[in-house]
């Protein structure tokens, strides 16, 4: 069964790290489609931390808070925007995330929402990019596993600079889709392990 349904609704943080919102149609399509909705809690990281001052213990208890993290971003030369690995470095510490004692996040969920400009045929073993999305995340996969947390297969826009306003809205239509049936606990673990892609997962589904 790769459908289930939890009595339990769980709680999703949007981190939103962009250093250039104003210059992106693909990331305005996505955040207004969030921001419309009322079950989600969306940080602009970079309209909070423009100095990259970051508040760490007011993080860590956003975290506490929350059970699904989103590290939403644009797919900076195969990485992410210099806050969020500012973000990793900080809050995400030793003896709270990860080491002794460092149990705090223990069973939450988190995942990667990126916007690319390259498509699903450049990142492919013999594509331009040489490798797929999922082993250019593979250091986050293991932040997150070091930390405890399930780690979930990233939703991808791929081509954003190319895609009409009709595919942007669809794109953010089913990332609001996708962000409701994971705090609805609609997709089993099973379904989880056997998708590179959280975008396969609900046009399978």
């Amino acid at each position: 069964m790769g459908i289930v349904k939890t009595a339990v609704q769980q709680k999703v943080l949007i981190l939103f790290f962009h250093p250039r919102f104003e210059n992106s149609r693909a990331n305005r399509a996505l955040t207004e489609a969030i921001l419309s909705e009322t079950d989600f809690s969306f940080r602009d990281m970079y309209e909070l931390y423009p100095d990259f001052n970051i508040d760490v213990k007011a993080e860590q208890q956003q975290l506490l808070q929350h059970d699904i993290i989103v590290w939403m971003h644009p797919f900076y030369w195969y990485s992410c925007p210099p806050l969020m690995k500012q973000w990793i470095d900080l809050v995400l510490a030793f003896h709270w995330a990860y080491g002794p004692g460092g149990e705090f996040l223990k069973g939450k969920k988190i995942f990667n929402v990126i916007t690319s400009g390259g498509g699903f045929d450049a990142y492919q073993r013999g594509g331009r990019n040489r490798f797929t999305y999922r082993e250019y995340l593979v250091p986050f996969d293991q932040t997150a596993t070091l930390c405890h947390m399930q780690y979930l297969p990233p939703f991808i826009v791929p081509g954003a600079p190319r895609l009409e306003p009709s595919e942007l809205e669809n794109y953010a239509k089913q990332l609001v889709n996708t962000l409701k049936m994971l705090s609805a606990g609609n997709f089993s673990n099973e379904l989880l392990q056997q998708n590179d892609y959280l975008n396969s997962i609900l046009t399978t589904s």
